[in-house]
């Protein structure tokens, strides 16, 4: 079982930058696939990346492809997500999440561990 925390997130302003960190317990960190994932008011959980558990296999969302990157520091239990040239539309909780089998999913259904949250806000 793995538990993880994120942090991060905050008020910015369309074209900045943000990093979030999601912090794991657990021994067995590095056995774990990651991911990021967001929702928005009113609309459902999305996938934004993914890392696999050598990270040397990374996936990201079309919406965020080229201004996203994941990455993962096995060493210190902790997953990155950092974000730049963000927009409006960026605006969400962002949840990290965990996967026993070593990957990720693109579902939401399909991880299975979830931190609480933080919450990204990218003003115009």
């Amino acid at each position: 079982q793995v538990q993880l925390v994120e942090s991060g997130g905050g008020l910015v302003q369309a074209g900045g930058s943000l990093k979030l960190s999601c912090a794991a317990s657990g021994r067995t960190f590095y056995n774990y696939g990651l991911g990021w994932f967001r929702q928005a008011p009113g609309k459902e959980r999305e996938f934004v990346a993914g890392i696999s558990r050598s990270g040397g296999s990374t996936a990201h969302a079309a919406s965020v492809k080229g201004r996203f990157t994941i990455s993962r520091d096995n060493a210190k239990n902790t997953v990155y997500l950092q974000m730049n040239s963000l927009k409006p539309e960026d605006t969400a909780v962002y949840y990290c999440a965990a996967k026993s089998t070593g990957t990720w999913s693109t579902q939401a259904n399909g991880m299975d561990y979830w931190g609480e949250g933080t919450l990204v806000t990218v003003s115009s």
